[in-house]
């Protein structure tokens, strides 16, 4: 199936999704801080660039998009109908990605936390309670 967009506004769209300061992630650094629970942004010293990170805990959070990351389970994660064999490929290294990199941070001690869109969008409350009794095993 042909794309109905012009390779100009296809590549228009794909650049307006950003890495960082996204709608999930501004929701949950917003819930995390109203819990009293103070936090760093993309620290660009730590392994995959944590989208938030608690000193504290020595704690990594990453908000993962389930399109992208592949939630498992998520209506999100849906193939696309064309071009499978690229996308396949693309998916599939995204999650090795950050496999390694949840490998990377834990051999140097940091805990790590995924966040998912689909979880922040729906039920920010809920989250926020699993990552609240995920610190507190922590100590």
């Amino acid at each position: 199936m042909a794309d109905i967009l012009t390779k100009e506004k296809r590549s228009w769209n794909m650049s307006q999704i950003r890495g960082r300061d996204t709608r999930p992630e501004i929701l949950l650094r917003s819930v995390i801080h109203r819990s009293g629970v103070r936090f760093r942004l993309h620290d660009n010293k730590l392994p995959g660039k944590p989208d938030i990170v608690l000193p504290r805990y020595k704690t990594a959070i990453f908000v993962n998009g389930c399109f992208w990351h592949r939630h498992e389970g998520c209506k999100y994660a849906y193939m696309p109908k064309s071009r499978i064999e690229f996308w396949e490929s693309k998916f599939s290294r995204t999650v090795q990605r950050d496999a390694e990199k949840s490998r990377e941070l834990m051999e140097l001690g940091w805990h790590v936390f995924t966040a998912w869109e689909c979880e922040i969008k729906n039920a920010p409350d809920e989250l926020l309670e699993r990552l609240l009794i995920f610190l507190k095993e922590l100590n």
